[in-house]
């Protein structure tokens, strides 16, 4: 996470540092999902992710499809602004999709720092004529920063709920950089009523040999692996009210149908929070 020299949205002719030859999470992600977005780095360090962690390619669609009903769902209880920090690589299904199918108003505010999301900023840019949807360069671990970037675009209104969208990146901090406190500052500058989308990957269901080859995976990519326990997870909603069904895994959270054998084993905890 972090890189000095970025693409900025809307200037497709300036470089950005790609740094091709170190694995990125995100580009990793991308070819879980199946994307195109990636490059020889990113596909050996998957591979030997894979090789390791068969499942990380399902957790990782468990994870977007539990995005997917996680936004339709607060769509649904009345919002209508979305800061979705630490986006990736744009694939379909992206919040700002669902968000708009459910109202066409909604904004989104996309936060990243990684130079290949920002170069895909003018596809998230589209939207629909009534909603409107921005990419913004912030990093995670500079929530004040962060904010002052997100409220200087004149997308989001922070005196009213915002749906903040933590999917699947909590776990690229370590414990020294406080992810409890980053999500306190964040929660801490939104008006009551706006929800927490969260989803955190966890070591729980794999045998510690596992979990160590994985995480030295990432140790060499461009951030690292930090699976949390579940009563970890848990605690970054302390102070909210959890929506049912709590802190489960990704495939058990409202699911569509009727989750597949091992669903509760799936390594991505999932859960909804309201601030009151």
């Amino acid at each position: 996470m972090g890189h000095d020299s970025m693409w900025e949205p809307g200037d497709p002719g300036t470089p950005a540092d790609l740094r091709p030859d170190v694995p990125h999470p995100a580009r990793m992600y991308d070819y879980y999902l199946g994307g195109k977005d990636h490059f020889p780095a990113d596909r050996e360090a998957a591979e030997r992710a894979l090789a390791a962690n068969p499942e990380f390619r399902s957790t990782a669609r468990a994870n977007r499809a539990f995005l997917r009903r996680a936004v339709r769902h607060v769509a649904g209880l009345g919002l209508d602004q979305y800061l979705d920090i630490g986006t990736g690589i744009p694939t379909a299904g992206n919040t700002h999709e669902i968000a708009q199918a459910e109202n066409p108003h909604a904004r989104v505010v996309y936060v990243d720092n990684d130079p290949i999301v920002l170069s895909h900023a003018r596809a998230l840019m589209a939207g629909t004529a009534l909603g409107r949807t921005t990419v913004i360069q912030a990093d995670l671990r500079d929530p004040a920063g962060l904010l002052t970037a997100a409220d200087a675009e004149g997308v989001l209104d922070l005196d009213r709920p915002v749906a903040l969208v933590l999917a699947a990146v909590l776990h690229f901090l370590r414990d020294e950089e406080r992810p409890d406190k980053v999500v306190r500052e964040l929660l801490g500058a939104l008006a009551p009523g706006s929800h927490l989308v969260l989803s955190h990957g966890t070591a729980d269901f794999i045998p510690a040999v596992v979990r160590d080859r994985v995480t030295g995976i990432y140790d060499k990519a461009t951030a690292p692996l930090v699976g949390r326990s579940r009563d970890e997870v848990r605690s970054f909603l302390d102070g909210l009210e959890i929506l049912d069904p709590g802190v489960v895994t990704a495939p058990l959270w409202r699911p569509d149908t009727t989750p597949d054998p091992g669903a509760d084993r799936v390594s991505m905890y999932a859960a909804v929070a309201r601030k009151a």
